[in-house]
């Protein structure tokens, strides 16, 4: 892909930065269709060229931090020759050193965002909840809430199951199914839909 048509998916002044982290590797950059499960991956290819996706329907500051994200692993992997853990310490100093260089990139609300998450560097964005925030699109669902915002003894709805709130547990929830009274954690920031009252009746 060139230069020119992942420019059209990133925020302005990020050539700089590409140009040098891009350097000294040959890597392939694929745009592909919005994915659930992940924003983004990197993978060694067998000719020992390197290929990094990125979901295509990201916010242009989200494009970027998530294609920094993906590079950083290339360069701590290439650094350290493949003898450390996908997203142990060696590739955290990595991240959070290309998200300092880069901090004029992000918009002036995002920055200190990204500066307090570059002082622990997260594997999954999910687990970031300043930056879910952030760049969350909301769910045009009237009843979409995040599993934090519910209160004990609340029901929502989890890809058709009906669950409820039991407690908090460190940084998770407890809930129970209903189907098979099985409990189940969730994160706090799990997308769900609560019942109301006047749904129950």
């Amino acid at each position: 892909m060139s230069i020119n048509i992942l420019e059209q998916y990133l925020p302005d002044h990020t050539f700089h930065h590409l140009k040098k982290w891009f350097s000294d590797y040959y890597i392939h950059i694929k745009i592909t269709k919005s994915r659930t499960s992940k924003l983004g991956d990197y993978r060694r290819l067998p000719d020992k060229s390197h290929q990094i996706t990125v979901n295509a329907t990201l916010d242009k500051q989200l494009f970027f931090f998530v294609l920094t994200h993906e590079l950083a692993h290339l360069i701590a992997f290439e650094k350290f020759k493949f003898r450390i853990s996908a997203h142990g310490q060696e590739w955290k100093d990595t991240f959070r050193e290309m998200l300092l260089e880069s901090i004029d990139v992000y918009s002036d609300d995002l920055k200190p965002i990204i500066l307090n998450f570059s002082r622990n560097p997260k594997a999954n964005f999910m687990a970031s909840p300043e930056l879910v925030r952030y760049f969350h699109i909301e769910n045009p669902a009237e009843n979409a809430v995040f599993v934090e915002e519910l209160l004990i003894n609340d029901e929502f709805i989890y890809k058709g199951d009906t669950y409820v709130v039991l407690e908090k547990k460190k940084k998770l929830y407890l809930c129970l199914r209903r189907k098979n009274s099985k409990k189940y954690l969730f994160r706090p920031l799990a997308k769900v839909e609560k019942i109301t009252i006047n749904e129950q009746q």
